[in-house]
This record gives structure tokens, sequence and C-alpha cells, in this order.
């Protein structure tokens, strides 16, 4: 697999760390703990894939007591969770260090030509494009995650100086695009009567049309909620219905395999 940029990776590291600070103050046992547990793995097994022993180094850092005794307190377990996340703090910050110090500059590490061959075939990173539906975008994006491939996020990602245009771009270097169509906003032909038609907004279909341009149409997945106004230029595409009973799951990965990204679909069960 290859490795993901220099700064790609010292960002998503940080990401992780930055939010340690938070979590000391959270029980144990809260979902934002499991979540930064599940997505700090998966940004070290992306930033060093052939060498697992940075992700044992983490997965063996104990957020519980070794010993567990009946009459226990919750400052008890609370004391060694946060002993555990003062452990993580070292190993991450161990691992930034190490990618500034040794890896190559982005620059660096393949012309841009042989970038440009390769990203397709091997870029596990999705761009996701989404609307106000926080909901959508969340669980498209621990899907992917949980399908072992890198959701992008323009909003998490860092600003650093850089206007949203430049962000974009930056962050819009993968091999393929899934675009959410979400019921966020209304509109009307100025001429047609009767009342507005529900659509998605305005960024989410400048988006669309980008990656469309940009990916080709094999390349970019278009999932649809119910009822939401396709745009006309789009007519004609095939696109998944984000349906209840979540068969949306196994037509997506089959787009995913044919667009030659390397996912097991009986992950999606």
């Amino acid at each position: 697999m290859k490795h993901p940029s220099k700064n790609k990776s010292i960002n998503r590291l940080q990401r992780a760390l930055d939010k340690i600070s938070e979590l000391k103050e959270l029980p144990s046992h809260s979902p934002q703990f499991e979540k930064w547990q599940r997505d700090t793995e998966v940004a070290i097994s992306n930033a060093f894939g052939d060498k697992p022993k940075y992700l044992k180094d983490f997965s063996d850092i104990r957020f519980s007591p070794i010993v567990h005794f009946a009459e226990s307190s919750e400052a008890y377990y609370q004391e060694a969770y946060v002993s555990g996340l003062e452990s993580a703090t070292a190993v991450i910050e161990s691992m930034i260090d190490e990618i500034r110090e040794y890896w190559e500059d982005d620059d660096q590490q393949i012309s841009s030509s042989e970038a440009g061959t390769n990203s397709k075939e091997t870029s596990n990173e999705i761009f996701v494009v989404h609307g106000r539906d926080d909901g959508a975008k969340e669980t498209v994006a621990r899907f992917l995650s949980k399908l072992g491939l890198e959701p992008i996020i323009l909003h998490e990602q860092p600003n650093q100086g850089r206007t949203i245009i430049e962000k974009f771009e930056e962050y819009a270097q993968v091999g393929f695009a899934i675009v959410l169509l979400t019921p966020d906003d209304t509109g009307a032909a100025r001429d047609e009567c009767g009342a507005p038609q529900l659509r998605a907004r305005q960024n989410v279909i400048f988006e669309l049309g980008f990656f469309v341009g940009k990916l080709g149409r094999g390349n970019t997945c278009a999932l649809l909620k119910a009822d939401v106004e396709i745009p006309s230029d789009y007519d004609g595409v095939l696109y998944i219905t984000m349906d209840d009973l979540e068969t949306w799951k196994l037509q997506l990965v089959r787009e995913l395999k044919a667009a030659g990204l390397d996912v097991d679909a009986n992950l999606a069960l």
C-alpha cells in the first residue's frame, strides 16, 4: 500500500493528539473515546501500513486497570484511563517526530507525473462531499473506515492559512469521490408554479461537477436521499439511493471495486 504524504500523515496524527486533552475530561467508556481510539488506529495504519509495530505500540496501551476489584471506585478506573491517554500522547508524539525527521518531503517522494499516473490505482482516500446532513456524512465516513478506506471530509482538515478553494484543491487529490445529495435547500425556476423542490446545497452541486470532470463518472458516486431533485446535467447517470435497509452499502462496495479499489464486500455486512 502506498503511504500518504508526509504532511497528511502528520496532520492526521496531530488531530488525534489534539483531542487527548478533551478526552481526559470524559469518562473512559464515553463514545467519544471509542471513536478517537478507532480513528487513531486508522491514522496509524495508513501512515505505517507495512510496519505493524507502530499499530502494536498504540494498541498495547492500556486504558483500564490491569487488576480489577469488586469494590473498585470510578476514580480508580478513571486514573488508569488518564494514564493510558498520557502514554498515548508520548507514543503519538514520537510517531510525529519520526515522520518529520526521517520521511522524505512530499516533493521528493515521487515526481508529479508518476503521482498522476498511479494515484487512482494506489490511493485509498475517498473524498466525501456533504451538505448539512451530519448523520448521513458520519454514516458514510464510518462505513468507509470499516472498509479500510480513508474518508476525507474537508472541514476536518487543518486550514493552515489557506482559502477554502485552496484547501479543497489540495485534499481533492484522490482517486474516488462520494457526493451526498441530501435535502438541505429548496428552490424552483422563476417561471414554475407549485411548491419549491428539495435540493442539495450549492457547494455540493459544484463539487459534484468538479469531481465528475476531474475523476470521471466511474470514479464519482452520488448517494441520494429520497425526494431530492437531481441536477439536470446529472440526469441519466447512475446514482445510489440511501435506503433504510442499507442496501446502498453493498451497491457502493460494487462501485468502489469497479473503480479498482481493494475492498472486501464481507466487511459491508
